[in-house]
């Protein structure tokens, strides 16, 4: 099942994307999506609602260089334990909100990535309970200001600017993470292409990781790594980060006003 959060005439609501004879319909949910719910039959075309981030994140933890030729490309060696950052909740935006270009950096890049969006609070997660804890997956974008992230080591701003974690469409609830393909465009020339099946670790192995430090909640997300072909970003440039099985998540970058 595919769950979007959404706005329509200033009222935000979860729904459920379905088919319709005209296009793709939100059939809005009752309650949220992380308990139990049921699907109210009232359903609202696509095309006449604002998608907004799929989820509000307490939290989202970012696992850095899980890709062995994007950690070569740049000239770093595969970490022996995964590497993890925290994106700011002020980071989030959803599909066609605008990247707003940092002014603090001259050299603005895409990262295609998984999002794992958790659905229960968990801690310490064997692995066969990996699963449960996982309510589903969407696209996401790890855009960097790459000078800042040389010029500072520490990956605060770099990575945690306002925009810089753009989420969605939407969550897909039922998708096998294990080899999926991961496809970013700018401005529909093909930058990345990588699969799943390409990570240094694992879904699994990276929630065992994350969850025997911190509790993660319902919401919060966890990005997996990026593939090679990371790039620049200008100003009027159009990203998009598609993920088989999920959908399309489509940003403009613009001048940080």
């Amino acid at each position: 099942m595919r769950i979007a959060r959404f706005s329509i005439d200033g009222n935000v609501a979860f729904g459920a994307v379905e088919d319709g004879p005209d296009g793709l319909v939100l059939d809005i949910i009752k309650g949220i999506p992380y308990a139990d719910f049921e699907l109210s039959g009232t359903k609202v075309p696509l095309s006449k609602v604002r998608l907004l981030p799929p989820v509000l994140p307490n939290k989202v933890v970012a696992i850095g260089r899980n890709y062995a030729e994007h950690a070569a490309e740049l000239g770093n060696e595969v970490p022996d334990v995964p590497v993890a950052f925290f994106k700011p909740t002020t980071s989030v935006i959803g599909s066609g909100d605008a990247i707003e270009y940092p002014s603090f950096s001259n050299e603005l890049h895409h990262e295609a990535e998984l999002a794992v969006v958790i659905g229960r609070m968990c801690r310490e997660v064997p692995r066969e309970r990996v699963k449960d804890v996982v309510f589903g997956y969407t696209c996401a974008n790890d855009v960097t200001a790459r000078d800042a992230q040389r010029r500072e080591k520490q990956w605060a701003r770099a990575k945690g600017f306002d925009t810089s974690c753009p989420l969605g469409p939407w969550v897909e609830t039922d998708l096998d993470p294990a080899d999926v393909t991961i496809q970013c465009t700018v401005n529909g020339e093909q930058r990345q292409l990588g699969r799943t099946s390409e990570m240094v670790r694992s879904v699994e192995d990276l929630i065992v990781h994350i969850t025997e430090a911190m509790t993660l909640l319902p919401g919060d997300v966890v990005l997996t790594g990026t593939p090679a072909g990371v790039g620049p970003l200008n100003v009027g440039d159009e990203v998009a980060v598609t993920i088989e099985g999920i959908g399309t998540l489509t940003n403009k970058v613009i001048k940080r006003g």
